[in-house]
């Protein structure tokens, strides 16, 4: 029986993965508060621990990238989901900082590799007017289980302990183990796929602006090292708030447990809106006859713009407007991320997106590992306000940055 528009249930998959790896991700950070105190870890240990994580993300993130496009999408993608759920279900096991660390490093391992495989998928499935839409809905699956997850996360823990929080969440991931590999497969092998859509995927598109073979050469090429530098300077204020926000709303703005897992899951609401609405609006650029590079830089600049918003949160004394521009910031953030992300798709050919995705995601990792661990210490020795003071100025200059590296050259 043939599908229609096979591709947005393609898409759905790829939501419903990036959800299920960001509720896995944050189950530590909304049950920090008890497990810290269970375990007696302090604010340096915590970071610490985080970093683990960070540390194999990053690492993996050049790995998987090579893997997806040596093993492809469908089995690539299965391996990574069994993996990183396994590793998630095993942190019910942790009884210190360093069997917690090692499981936080095998979930690393695996989650860096969704997204990379996601990446290509939008290639293999999508019109280049498409392809900021559905990394949106990876985004914002990515936001969508940031939202899911306080209250989840809470409500298991509260009535079943914090170790069978990790044990439920991980289990969530072998079923949608279950529909990946009945549904999945490239759209020329596709048995489901119509007529119509395969020759809309399969129409010609304008030849990638970017040729290369090879990491050597992706590293030889400017392009490459502005979307990487870009990432490495914008993501870590996605870090923080995934990774600390629970804290310091307990910690430094007085919230009760269950108060943080009835409000902290707004902001990343509204980073799932941002995720969906910066693609939807350069998409509609694109058909409107923009060139996509311009249509992703248009949507840019104004996220871009609204970042030292950042400073007002540590600033004002309402913990009410507080979340209120922490919310404004976070749907800014995606939307810039999810074109920033995009412009892989636009410069690269589709054989090599996994590979460069990989290299350009280690700027995520690396600014995310190093951010975190400032994080710890101005956290310990001072406060949170200067790490809101940073984070309003990343954006403008990663802007820049991308501006300096990706300007034409003149003849």
């Amino acid at each position: 029986m043939r599908i229609r528009h096979l591709r947005w249930y393609i898409a759905a998959l790829l939501f419903a993965a990036s959800m299920i790896n960001y509720i896995d991700r944050q189950a530590l950070s909304v049950v920090a508060p008890i497990l810290t105190r269970e375990l007696h870890l302090s604010p340096m240990q915590y970071a610490g621990i985080l970093q683990w994580f960070l540390y194999a993300y990053t690492i993996t993130y050049v790995i998987n990238g090579w893997v997806v496009d040596r093993w492809g999408t469908r089995r690539s993608m299965a391996v990574f989901m069994a993996w990183w759920s396994a590793s998630n279900m095993a942190h019910a096991l942790a009884s210190g900082a360093g069997s917690l660390s090692a499981f936080r490093c095998l979930l690393g391992m695996g989650e860096s590799g969704s997204f990379m495989a996601s990446i290509k998928v939008a290639s293999e499935w999508f019109p280049a007017k498409d392809r900021a839409v559905v990394n949106g809905l990876v985004n914002a699956g990515a936001a969508a289980g940031a939202v899911v997850a306080p209250p989840l996360v809470v409500w298991l823990a509260t009535q079943y302990g914090w170790r069978f929080a990790f044990v439920a969440t991980g289990a969530t991931g072998f079923v949608w183990l279950i529909a990946w590999l009945a549904l999945y497969e490239l759209p020329e092998r596709h048995k489901r796929i119509t007529a119509e859509e395969l020759a809309l995927i399969q129409a010609p598109a304008p030849a990638a602006p970017v040729q290369a073979k090879g990491y050597l050469q992706l590293l030889a090429l400017r392009q490459t090292w502005a979307l990487l530098g870009a990432r490495f300077l914008s993501d870590p204020v996605w870090w923080f708030y995934l990774f600390w926000l629970p804290k310091y709303l307990v910690e430094h703005r007085g919230f009760t447990l269950l108060q943080m897992g009835v409000l902290a899951w707004l902001p990343y609401l509204c980073a799932d809106l941002g995720s969906v609405a910066g693609g939807l609006v350069s998409g509609a650029l694109i058909q409107r006859g923009w060139a996509a590079g311009r249509a992703r830089r248009a949507v840019m600049l104004p996220c871009a713009l609204s970042m030292p918003l950042s400073i007002a949160v540590a600033l004002t004394p309402s913990s009410g407007v507080a979340i209120a521009l922490i919310c404004v910031v976070l749907f800014a953030h995606m939307a810039w991320r999810t074109n920033l992300t995009t412009m892989t798709n636009d410069l690269y050919p589709r054989a090599l997106v996994g590979s460069v995705s990989g290299l350009i995601a280690f700027g995520t990792g690396l600014g995310g590992a190093l951010f975190t661990n400032l994080t710890g210490h101005l956290v310990e020795r001072y406060s949170y306000t200067s790490v809101f003071y940073i984070m309003g100025f990343l954006h403008p200059a990663a802007l820049l940055l991308l501006g300096v590296l990706l300007k034409k050259r003149r003849e």
